[in-house]
């Protein structure tokens, strides 16, 4: 089988992608948490810079993720996780896709529609994807920030499952995707 080693777990590929999106992905979202509150300065000038960088990273490696999982399909749930989780789960990390491709995109859309055109790290000018526009960035913001209590929602949910399965049932989920287990 592709998708899995020996143990059933994911292949070392698919396990660096997903600790370091998720390492960005929670540094994103306290660090825009906090730039919103921030006063007019350069400070926050730089924040917002990296925090669209990162965005764009996280955008990147989600597009990679896809790719590799096409090439590496996930492995096979362990038998003891119940029929509604077996149906669940492929669309909670979905959706967990989904939002990591749509939070980036929209906080693009949202930087052309204010006029602020991105460079990513500051070497690679990013085309604007839509005209500048006051009503249309006031609508992607509002977008934007409804994806992000979405995704921290979600990865709540997440995190609490893969607690759940790994405290009490045991079931060996974590260990499937845990950095340390081969």
């Amino acid at each position: 089988m592709r998708g899995a080693e020996s143990t059933g777990g994911y292949r070392p590929v698919a396990k660096l992608l997903h600790w370091l999106t998720a390492a960005l992905v929670l540094g994103m979202l306290g660090v825009g948490l906090w730039m919103v509150g921030l006063p007019i300065s350069l400070t926050k000038l730089y924040v917002y810079a990296w925090h669209k960088w990162i965005g764009l990273t996280v955008l990147l490696l989600t597009v990679l993720r896809l790719a590799w999982r096409t090439y590496s399909p996930p492995p096979p749930l362990p038998a003891a996780v119940t029929a509604w989780e077996r149906r669940l789960a492929p669309w909670a990390h979905g959706a967990l896709l989904v939002l990591l491709l749509a939070m980036p995109v929209s906080g693009w859309l949202m930087s052309s529609a204010a006029g602020v055109s991105v460079r990513w790290f500051g070497v690679i000018d990013l085309p604007d994807l839509v005209a500048r526009d006051s009503f249309t960035f006031t609508v992607l913001r509002t977008v934007h920030h409804r994806l992000a209590w979405t995704l921290m929602a979600l990865l709540a949910l997440h995190v609490a499952a893969v607690v759940h399965h790994d405290l009490f049932r045991r079931d060996g989920i974590f260990r499937r995707m845990s950095p340390f287990t081969r």
